[in-house]
């Protein structure tokens, strides 16, 4: 009896001492074996963002309805379970860890077995999260409303937007609301500078300096969604330039544009909500042609052999009425896309959604 005392002491000071941990490493959500998620008739039926694909080739997919699974014959919806937050961005890090941002709660990492919820309580700037980047050396970046933060697997390190640009806070302050301006895509490039998107003036961090980066003529980038490097070490991003107010009137042009390390060029007319580059080189984009979001939106595919002619080949895959958001090329060369309705899959003849019970063409 005194052994049992004993023994149920040592496995109380154990839970306690978890308990501890798991509180300062972020909460622990446990999902049991049986639990692991429900098989859904389909894919996501809302807003789609973000799509990744996976060392052993699952695709995951963030969307309003929870986080998805597609192991190439079911759905799985792995966070139902869990929250009934909406998802913003995926990824996977080099360790096959996955990492779920949210709009609200803050960021999720998932090992396979369990979830650990990071939220302004770990530090974290802000639970707005609309992009996830590992870097060269293992940090964890996220884009998040008020400005970015990374991880380095203890801690979190946050800088802040402001009106001169953005610099790192050392006090931990983080943002309970939503602030005015806010981080979307993060890229560090060949050189080891970082590219920031923001709902205002993109920026560019030498890891000294902010700096907003300007087309020739000293107009700064606005509202950029996405930003990529290409083999070739071209920066690419789609934004807006905010022209002169005639009369009632502000001017804004949308576009693509490509970075060579010298000069910005404008590549095509249309916007780039996301933009990828396949495995032979071509680029694809999602966008549309008003730089307010209103109107047709397309997913096109620039054609590699004419990137660098002053005549761009651009192949319109689709064009709807819904909003088009993130990009996957597979390993198998389908090229999968989201919208406001889900996500679909493109195999470079037939487009095929996934909302309904099976998949429809």
């Amino acid at each position: 009896m005194k052994n049992l005392s004993v023994y149920i002491f040592f496995l109380m000071f154990i839970f306690c001492t978890s308990c501890r941990q798991n509180q300062a490493k972020g909460k622990i959500i446990i999902i049991t074996s049986k639990n692991k998620g429900i098989i859904t008739p389909g894919g996501p039926k809302s807003i789609t963002r973000n799509i990744i694909q996976d060392k052993k080739g699952n695709i995951w997919i963030a969307s309003f309805d929870g986080i998805f699974r597609y192991d190439g014959k079911s759905f799985i919806n792995i966070t139902i379970k869990v929250t009934s937050v909406r998802f913003f961005c995926v990824l996977e890090d080099r360790k096959g860890n996955l990492w779920f941002g949210s709009i609200g709660e803050g960021v999720y990492c998932y090992d396979g077995k369990s979830f650990t919820n990071f939220t302004t309580k770990e530090g974290l700037l802000n639970n707005e999260v609309t992009n996830i980047y590992e870097d060269k050396v293992g940090n964890i970046w996220f884009g998040v409303s008020g400005g970015a933060s990374y991880f380095d697997s203890k801690s979190f390190h946050n800088y802040i937007l402001d009106e001169n640009g953005m610099s790192e806070d050392r006090t931990g302050k983080t943002f309970k609301f939503r602030q005015n301006n806010g981080v979307g895509p993060i890229l560090q490039d060949k050189t080891g500078k970082f590219w920031f998107g923001t709902n205002r003036e993109a920026l560019v961090y030498d890891g000294k300096t902010f700096s907003v980066f300007n087309n020739k003529e000293g107009k700064a980038f606005n509202n950029v969604h996405s930003i990529i490097e290409d083999r070739k070490g071209n920066i690419w991003f789609g934004a807006s330039i905010i022209g002169d107010k005639r009369g009632d009137t502000l001017f804004v042009t949308d576009n693509l544009w490509r970075y060579d390390g010298s000069n910005y060029n404008k590549i095509g007319s249309k916007s780039a909500a996301s933009i990828i580059e396949d495995k032979k080189g071509n680029i694809w984009t999602t966008g549309s042609v008003n730089p307010n979001g209103a109107g047709i939106w397309k997913l096109s595919r620039y054609d590699q052999n004419y990137l660098y002619n002053k005549k761009i080949a651009i192949t319109e895959i689709i064009a709807t009425e819904s909003m088009l958001f993130g990009i996957l090329e597979a390993k198998d060369g389908n090229i999968w896309f989201g919208s406001m309705h889900g996500v679909y899959r493109y195999d470079g003849k037939t487009i095929t959604d996934f909302k309904g019970e099976g998949s429809q063409k």
